[in-house]
């Protein structure tokens, strides 16, 4: 069983393996960089032989870890500075993953800006198959999105048309959001139902290429397209859907990676225990 969240690298990088034991995680993902801005600091020799060393002792397994895109590129703009500098920037992420010896890389699909979704397509993939001539083993994972205006890949057909498109296959996987998943339409709250669904991924993307789950509940009602996350069946999926969800990745062999809110009802530490719960 393979669960955990995403945790801080607040410190140096390293401090993101020490936050992943504190919380009893066998599964985490991190940020190699700020977030919120263009702007990385190279990794430095000492915190990448550090992070290295540290997940070596703590007995997570190296690809049950994963990294995730910073907030501000956008692969399916039309916007042509602004896709350079996306196409960048995911090419970086992926040297820094090779770097820290993380597998998968995590990325959002972008919005099209409000030329379309053929236009939009055609960007990301342009802007991924660049990224993939990258001479490193790191996957990009494609995440699903919650169905907000000008997004692309929210319901499984259209993810497996942007999939299948990618070449080298090899380089890339996929990366399901529970949340993102229920409130773009796709019933998860009952075993039957996260059966059903799982099934219509099979069929048009495939389960062999679901390397990552992030299980979130959503604070949304299903179809409702609002990208809040939520605690673990305190939100629309609940208690029954979250827990088949948990057990199909299990039963899978999908690391399970939480993008849970901290605030007075509930932590990471929490989050991480109750999903442990419903496995």
């Amino acid at each position: 069983m393979q669960i955990g969240c995403h945790v801080s690298i607040a410190g140096s990088i390293d401090k993101a393996v020490d936050n992943a034991v504190e919380r009893k995680c066998s599964a985490f993902q991190i940020f190699t960089r700020n977030p919120r801005g263009w702007h990385a600091k190279e990794l430095n020799k000492d915190d990448i032989s550090n992070f290295k060393l540290k997940l070596k002792a703590s007995k997570i397994d190296r690809l049950a870890t994963c990294a995730h895109m910073p907030y501000l590129p956008n692969l399916a703009t039309p916007k042509e500075e602004g896709f350079e500098k996306s196409v960048k920037t995911l090419i970086d992420e992926t040297k820094r993953c090779a770097q820290l010896g993380i597998p998968y890389l995590v990325t959002h699909l972008g919005s099209h800006l409000g030329t379309g979704d053929e236009a939009g397509i055609k960007k990301l993939i342009e802007g991924l198959t660049k990224a993939a001539q990258t001479k490193n083993d790191v996957i990009i994972l494609l995440e699903n999105t919650a169905g907000q205006k000008n997004s692309v890949g929210s319901n499984f057909k259209q993810l497996g048309e942007i999939f299948n498109q990618l070449k080298p296959a090899k380089k890339f996987g996929i990366c399901i959001d529970s949340c993102h998943a229920f409130v773009a339409g796709y019933d998860l709250r009952t075993e039957a139902k996260v059966k059903e669904t799982f099934k219509e991924f099979d069929k048009y993307v495939g389960i062999k290429n679901l390397k990552i789950l992030h299980l979130n509940d959503a604070r949304g009602d299903i179809g409702c397209n609002l990208d809040r996350h939520y605690h673990l069946g305190l939100g629309g999926i609940g208690e029954k859907g979250i827990a088949s969800i948990v057990k199909f990745a299990n039963k899978q062999k999908i690391p399970i990676i939480l993008e849970t809110p901290i605030d007075d009802d509930r932590d990471d530490f929490e989050n991480v225990k109750k999903a442990k719960e419903f496995a």
